[in-house]
C-alpha cells in the first residue's frame, strides 16, 4: 500500500503562502516539486491529492499536472475538474481508497493546502481518530531559510516543533540524510543539491522527514 508523501515549501515560521500564492519564486523548488511528483516507473503512475483551493491556484494551462493523476477534494459534487487525468472526490477517505485500488498507483502526494496537510498531519479535533493509512508518514519539506515572508497568511502545522530547531529529531518524526533522499527520489531526473542553496535572493534546503 502506497504510503502519503506531503510535498510542501515553509518558512521557518511555517508559512507556505499569501492571498492564494506563493510570495516567492524558486524555479529550481518548481522543478523539484515537478520531478518528484511526477516520475514513476514504466507502467506506474504517481498521484496528486489537492483541495479545491489549490487547484484553483495551478494556473490554467497547467492543470491537471501532466503525468500524474489529479486528484481534487471538494464538497460540491458540481464542481467541473476535466476528466481523465483529473478526478473529483467528496472527501479525503474517498480519494485515497480509490486511488489505492489503482494496480498502476505507484506514490502518492498530498500537495496542499492548508487543511489538507493539517489533517495528514492530524492536527486538529477533527482528525483525532483519523486512521493511520491516512496520514502522511513522509514529509519532503523545503525549508525557506531566508527571508521569512512575514506577509504569508497561510501556514503549515508546526509537526517538528522543537525538533527541528534542536537538530536532534524529535518523537514523532525523524529528519533522513541527504543520501537517503537521493536514494529515495531515485527515479527523478533532477540534481537534489545538498544544504541551503540561494536562488532570486531566497535561501532554502530540500529536507526529507520520515513519521516514526
Amino acid at each position: 500500500m502506497s504510503g502519503l508523501t506531503i510535498i510542501v515549501a515553509a518558512t521557518r515560521s511555517n508559512g507556505i503562502g499569501h492571498n492564494g500564492k506563493m510570495p516567492w519564486h524558486i524555479p529550481k523548488d518548481l522543478a523539484f516539486f515537478s520531478h518528484v511528483t511526477a516520475r514513476a516507473p514504466p507502467g506506474k503512475i504517481n498521484a496528486v491529492v489537492m483541495g479545491r483551493a489549490t487547484w484553483e491556484s495551478i494556473p490554467t494551462k497547467f492543470r491537471p499536472l501532466r503525468n500524474r493523476l489529479n486528484a481534487v477534494l471538494s464538497r460540491n459534487s458540481e464542481y467541473p475538474v476535466p476528466p481523465p487525468h483529473a478526478s473529483l472526490f467528496p472527501d479525503l477517505q474517498t480519494a485515497i481508497d480509490r486511488l489505492r485500488s489503482r494496480p498502476d498507483l505507484h506514490r502518492l502526494f498530498v500537495i496542499g493546502g492548508s487543511t489538507l496537510y493539517r489533517e495528514t498531519l492530524g492536527f486538529g479535533t477533527t482528525t483525532a481518530s483519523l486512521p493511520s493509512s491516512l496520514q502522511a508518514d513522509r514529509v519532503l519539506l523545503t525549508r525557506i531559510h531566508e527571508p521569512d515572508f512575514p506577509e504569508c497568511d497561510v501556514y503549515l502545522p508546526d509537526f517538528l516543533d522543537v525538533a527541528e530547531r534542536s537538530g536532534r529529531g524529535g518523537s514523532s518524526w525523524k529528519r533522513a540524510s541527504h543520501d537517503e533522499l537521493v536514494a529515495w527520489a531515485s527515479l527523478v531526473d533532477f540534481d537534489i543539491p545538498e544544504g541551503v542553496q540561494e536562488e532570486n535572493g531566497v535561501k532554502f534546503e530540500f529536507q526529507m522527514w520520515l513519521k516514526l
